[in-house]
C-alpha cells in the first residue's frame, strides 16, 4: 500500500507530493524529482532519510515530487505519509524558530483578520509581509475532510517556523472532536489565539478552554522550558447561526481568555434561509447582537468577511459601515483587502485631533482632582475619554 500526501503538477508551488511505500526488505529507496535537485537534492534526501530513521523505517520506497517546498513543508508531508501508513507519530522535525515566536496581547489591534487555507503552504510564506493584524491558519471550511490530517501537521509546522512579522498567529479549528484533535497538535506550538467556529452555546467555548488547559498542564514541554511560553492562548468564538445569536451574551463571557467575538455571515444567512446581500441588511439583527454582547463583555466585536475580492469600493464601504456601527475589525480572504480595511477603520484627522484634546484635557482635570471637565461646550466624562483613547489607539496602528 502506498500513502500519498501533497500535490504536484505545473500549477503547484511551494509544496511537494510524497509517495511512501513501506517494505519488509531492501533498505530505503529514495527518488526525487525537483528543479532544484542539483542545488538542494542532497539536503532534501538527508532530511528525508533522517526522518525515516527517527520513525524506525528501515525499508521503503519514497518518491518526492518537489515544487519548491521548504524543509518544514517536506517534513509535514512526509510525517503525514508515515501516519497514513499506520506508524506511530515520532518527534517533530520542525524547529521552533525565534522569528516565529513573539508575543501578542489581548488589547492589540485586530482590524484585519486574514484567512489562509491550512493545506496551501504557498499562502503562508509571504502572508506576514502584507501586514495583517491577524493571520488565521484555517483547518475548517477551506480544508476538505480527506485532507484534515495533512493540514493539521502542516499548520503545526508553520506555526513553529514561519515569520508572520508581528501578526497575531491564530488557528481556526474544526467543530467537535475533530477540533480537539486540532488543539492537541496546535497548543504546544504556542499560537496566540484559537478561533472556534459555529459556536451556539457557552458550553462549547468552555469545552475548548478546558481542553487547552489540560493539554498545557499535561504535555506542553515547551511551556515547561520557558515562562514566556506559558502566556495565555486567546479565544475568538465565531457566531454563525440564529441560535448562536440568541446566546451571544453568554458566549462572550464564557471564558476570561476570550478577546473578540466574530461573525460568520455566509453560514448565518444559510441558517435563516436568507440570500446574502452586499450591504448585509438581512444580518442586521445578528450583527447588533454580537456587537452589543462583545461590548458588554469588554471584548472586541469583529465583522464578517467581504467575499468579492475584486470589488475594492464595495469592501471599503462595507468596512467603513462596520467601523461606524462600532466593530473593531473585519475578516478578509485576500491580502489585497488588508490595506483597504485598515484605511476604512482609520479615524479622520479631525477625529484624531479631537481625541487628543479630550485625553489631554481629562488628564489635566485628573491632576487637579476633577472627575469631569468641559471641552468647549461638551462635558468630558470617562466614557468619552474611553472612546477618544480607542481612536488614538487605532490611529497609532497606521494604515
Amino acid at each position: 500500500m502506498t500513502a500519498n500526501v501533497g500535490r504536484s503538477g505545473p500549477d503547484v508551488r511551494s509544496d511537494c507530493r510524497v509517495e511512501l511505500e513501506l517494505r519488509t526488505s531492501g533498505g530505503v529507496e529514495f527518488h526525487l524529482v525537483s528543479k532544484v535537485a542539483a542545488l538542494y537534492g542532497r539536503d532534501i534526501e538527508r532530511q528525508c532519510r533522517s526522518m525515516l530513521a527517527e520513525w524506525g523505517v528501515l525499508h521503503c520506497r519514497l518518491s518526492l515530487y518537489d515544487a519548491g517546498a521548504l524543509s518544514f513543508i517536506i517534513a509535514a508531508r512526509l510525517e503525514c505519509a508515515l501516519r497514513r501508513s499506520g506508524l506511530t507519530p515520532g518527534p517533530s522535525t520542525a524547529p521552533l524558530r525565534p522569528t516565529a515566536d513573539y508575543p501578542s496581547h489581548r488589547d492589540r489591534l485586530r482590524r484585519s483578520r486574514l484567512y489562509l487555507p491550512g493545506n496551501e503552504p504557498k499562502f503562508f510564506l509571504n502572508a506576514g509581509l502584507h501586514r495583517p493584524d491577524v493571520v488565521i491558519l484555517d483547518l475548517e471550511d477551506s480544508v476538505s475532510p480527506s485532507e484534515k490530517d495533512a493540514a493539521r501537521i502542516l499548520v503545526r509546522n508553520a506555526l513553529l517556523t514561519v515569520n508572520f512579522y508581528g501578526a497575531e498567529r491564530s488557528v481556526r479549528i474544526n467543530q467537535g472532536e475533530r477540533g480537539f484533535d486540532d488543539l492537541r497538535e496546535m497548543v504546544p506550538t504556542r499560537p496566540h489565539s484559537i478561533l472556534i467556529p459555529k459556536v451556539e452555546t457557552a458550553e462549547q467555548v468552555e469545552a475548548v478552554d478546558r481542553c487547552i488547559r489540560e493539554i498545557r498542564s499535561s504535555s506542553d514541554k515547551l511551556a515547561s522550558d520557558n515562562d514566556d511560553a506559558k502566556r495565555d492562548i486567546f479565544l475568538v468564538p465565531i457566531i454563525e447561526s440564529a441560535r448562536g445569536g440568541l446566546n451571544a451574551a453568554s458566549i462572550a463571557t464564557a471564558s476570561p481568555h476570550i478577546v473578540s467575538l466574530a461573525i460568520g455571515l455566509e453560514d448565518y444567512t444559510a441558517d435563516i434561509g436568507a440570500r446574502r446581500s452586499k450591504d448585509d441588511r438581512e444580518s442586521d439583527w445578528l450583527r447588533s447582537q454580537v456587537l452589543n454582547a462583545a461590548r458588554a463583555a469588554g471584548i472586541e466585536p469583529s465583522d464578517s468577511v467581504f467575499s468579492d475580492i475584486a470589488d475594492d469600493a464595495g469592501l471599503f464601504a462595507s468596512a467603513r459601515e462596520a467601523r461606524d456601527r462600532g466593530f473593531d475589525g473585519k475578516g478578509c480572504i485576500h491580502p489585497r483587502q488588508i490595506g483597504i480595511i485598515h484605511r476604512a477603520f482609520a479615524p479622520e484627522p479631525r477625529e484624531v485631533e479631537q481625541a487628543q484634546r479630550i485625553v489631554e484635557a481629562f488628564a489635566a482635570a485628573n491632576r487637579q482632582g476633577l472627575g469631569v471637565v468641559a471641552l468647549g461646550s461638551k462635558m468630558i466624562d470617562p466614557p468619552v475619554v474611553k472612546r477618544a483613547e480607542r481612536i488614538l489607539k487605532i490611529a497609532e496602528g497606521g494604515c
